[in-house]
């Protein structure tokens, strides 16, 4: 497969692309090995199947990159306005030597991804999230993006995300400790930055609720797979040009209240939505799940405060509503060990102030250390 965005013939891609455009079906390769026999010249079993590989990953997948996301660890595949292509994996952020995609193989590529999903990506409405194979695309076009179309890949987590899976060592104590979170019905969250594992954590968990409880999900983009029988998911929606049809979570929220939930869980808090969760969670809802962007888990105060601001509260029903509703949060970060959680805390009123208190932290070496409020945890009986 060709390095860069430029390598292949544009025109014999598109000429392909209309002429099975009216099948309604995915071409398969030996198709369009046949176009390809046929409109190139080429000759040879071996040259006509390397290009027509080359040529359906254009039409139906990801391209160039589609290597690089099936590549073992890697979580995020990025592209910038100068072509230039970044992988984050196991060992960090780091650039792809020798892949430069062109701006005009960039657009083509994001565009096409973002209409295969449903939704619009021109120069009307430059900026699109959509959830494509398992992948989440996020897409922005020029002028709001400086200089060309910038994408952004992130793998969303497979129904095999468990416990197992994010902590393998079975003497690990957050094993226990998140288990016990679930079988209490405590209501949680996990913290954590962009990139530390939070969606993944929060479907690990999920996997624990029991078999015969409902699972109702509310996200901005599809990515919570759980493996339980039983969960179902509300996505949000972006309005038309005219700014019609618009879905919002807090929206959502109010629908996944009525769909009898067992567990109420919301992909990410990011707006004015906490409002509702909270209400949700003081009034019988227990066992609820969400995520939040927080450096760690004494700014998840600070962070519940802000979204409520949004929602139209002061800073003193905020810090009642929560102080009420949260009982733990979840930190997770990277470590040397990889993404996993790294602090349990108990979310506390102190004179007025939302704090947290450690009940199981990681310390810097590796090692665990059992925090104040662990007495509270280890006596709680939780809500059911």
């Amino acid at each position: 497969m060709s390095s860069t965005g430029a390598a292949l013939d544009v025109g014999l891609v598109d000429r392909i692309r209309e002429e099975m455009a009216t099948r309604g079906e995915e071409p398969t390769l030996a198709e369009v090995a046949s176009w390809v026999g046929r409109l190139t010249g080429l000759r040879g079993t071996a040259a006509v199947e390397e290009a027509a590989q080359d040529v359906l990953a254009h039409l139906t997948g990801f391209g160039v990159l589609h290597p690089l996301l099936e590549a073992q660890g890697v979580t995020d595949v990025l592209v910038n306005a100068d072509g230039s292509v970044f992988v984050d994996d196991t060992t960090g952020l780091r650039t792809v030597p020798g892949m430069v995609l062109s701006p005009d193989a960039t657009r083509r590529l994001a565009v096409r991804l973002v209409s295969g999903a449903g939704k619009r990506l021109d120069d009307a409405c430059p900026y699109a999230d959509v959830v494509v194979g398992g992948v989440r695309v996020h897409a922005v076009l020029p002028p709001v993006a400086q200089g060309a179309t910038l994408l952004s890949l992130r793998r969303v987590p497979q129904a095999d995300a468990t416990l197992d899976s994010v902590l393998p060592d079975p003497g690990d104590p957050f094993r226990e400790a998140l288990s016990r979170v679930i079988d209490l019905r405590l209501n949680f969250l996990v913290s954590g930055g962009t990139g530390a594992g939070k969606t993944t954590l929060l479907s690990a968990m999920l996997g624990l609720v029991p078999t015969a409880e409902r699972i109702v999900a509310v996200e901005d983009a599809p990515e919570l797979r759980p493996n339980h029988p039983h969960c179902v998911s509300l996505a949000s929606r972006a309005g038309n040009t005219e700014g019609a049809g618009v879905v919002t979570l807090t929206d959502l929220v109010r629908q996944a209240l009525r769909m009898r939930p067992d567990r109420l869980v919301v992909g990410e808090c990011r707006g004015e939505e906490v409002r509702d969760v909270l209400m949700a969670l003081n009034t019988g809802h227990d066992g609820a799940g969400a995520t939040l962007h927080a450096n760690s888990p004494d700014a998840v105060g600070s962070r519940l405060l802000a979204l409520g601001a949004l929602g139209g509260w002061d800073v003193r029903s905020t810090t009642l509503q929560a102080a009420a509703a949260v009982d733990v949060v979840v930190h997770t970060a990277r470590s040397p060990r990889g993404r996993r959680p790294v602090a349990l805390s108990r979310l506390v009123l102190r004179d007025g102030v939302l704090t947290s208190g450690d009940i199981l932290t990681c310390d810097r070496d590796g090692g665990f250390v059992t925090g104040p409020e662990v007495a509270w945890f280890d006596r709680t009986q939780g809500r059911v």
